[in-house]
C-alpha cells in the first residue's frame, strides 16, 4: 500500500471527525478453532451505512499471519467475514461501503459472554467449533479502561514479519506505547520499538485501531508505518528494514 493513499485514507477519517474521538471498544480473546489455537481480537462500534459493526485481525498460532474480519453483531451473536484479498481489504475496510454489506455465508457464527465465546466456523465442507476465552480489553469511549495486556495484532505483515502493539493507560490517556516486531517463523518478538510519546497518540488514528500500522514498499524495501493521533498534529513514524541487522530503523 502507497503511502500517498494512507495519507488519502488518513485525511478521509480526520474529514469524519471520528478518528479521533474515543470510540476504541477491543477485546482479546485465546483459544481454538477446531484443533488449530488462534488469537482474536474484535473491535465494535456504530455501524454506517454498510451496517459492519465488528472489525478484527486473528490469527493461527501456527501461521502468525494476520487475517483482516468483519461482520456485523445481533445483541451477543456475531457473523464474521474474512477478507479474500487486496482489492477486497480497499473495499471493505479502507473505503468502506454506503450500502449494506451480505454476510451471509461467511465463516465465523459465535455467541459472545463476559468470558469468551463460543461457535463454529465453517466453509465448504469444513466446519470446526470455535471455543474462546477473554484474555484482554480497551475501551476508551467513556471512562478510559484497560483489562489485561492488550497486545493488538495489525493487519499490517511482511514476508517474515507481523506487527502487534501493546496499548496501556496513562494520565495522557490510552495509547500504543511499544511495536513488537514478530518473527513469524520463530513465533517470537525479536525487537521492540518504543515511543517518545508524552501526549499518547501513537497508534489512536485509523478509524480501525489494526490499521494504525501500514506497510509500504520504496525502491524494493519494506516500510512499516506506525500511524499517530493528534488532530492537525497527527503524523506517522516510518521505519526501514536493515538487511544487514535484521531490526527496523526510524527512516530518515
Amino acid at each position: 500500500m502507497g503511502r500517498g493513499f494512507i495519507a488519502t485514507v488518513f485525511c478521509l477519517l480526520m474529514l469524519s471527525g471520528k478518528a479521533f474521538a474515543g470510540w476504541y471498544q477491543v477485546e482479546n480473546y485465546e483459544g481454538s478453532i477446531g484443533p488449530n489455537p488462534v488469537h482474536v481480537s474484535l473491535q465494535r462500534y456504530a455501524s454506517f451505512g454498510s451496517g459492519i459493526s465488528v472489525k478484527g485481525s486473528y490469527f493461527y498460532d501456527a501461521k502468525q499471519s494476520p487475517i483482516a474480519i468483519y461482520g456485523k453483531a445481533e445483541g451477543s451473536k456475531l457473523t464474521l467475514c474474512e477478507i479474500a484479498d487486496d482489492q477486497e481489504f480497499q473495499r471493505v475496510l479502507v473505503m468502506g461501503s454506503k450500502t449494506p454489506v451480505d454476510t451471509t455465508g461467511c465463516p465465523f457464527s459465535i455467541e459472545i459472554s463476559e468470558s469468551g465465546a463460543a461457535g463454529s466456523w465453517s466453509k465448504g465442507v469444513d466446519k470446526f467449533p470455535v471455543t474462546l476465552r477473554k484474555v484482554a480489553s480497551l475501551d476508551n469511549t467513556g471512562d478510559l479502561k484497560i483489562d489485561g495486556t492488550v497486545e493488538i495484532p495489525f493487519w499490517a505483515e511482511t514476508t517474515r514479519d507481523r506487527f502487534a502493539g501493546i496499548y496501556t493507560k496513562s494520565d495522557a490517556g490510552i495509547c500504543m506505547t511499544k511495536m513488537l516486531v514478530i518473527n513469524k517463523k520463530k513465533k517470537t518478538a525479536v525487537q521492540e520499538i518504543g515511543f517518545d510519546d508524552e501526549d499518547c497518540n501513537a497508534g489512536m488514528s485509523t478509524t480501525p485501531i489494526y490499521m494504525n500500522v501500514q506497510k509500504w514498499v520504496e525502491a524494493g524495501k519494506d516500510i512499516i508505518s506506525v500511524e499517530f493521533g493528534g488532530g492537525k498534529f497527527a503524523g506517522a513514524n516510518d521505519y526501514v528494514l536493515n538487511p544487514k541487522t535484521g531490526k527496523y530503523h526510524l527512516k530518515k
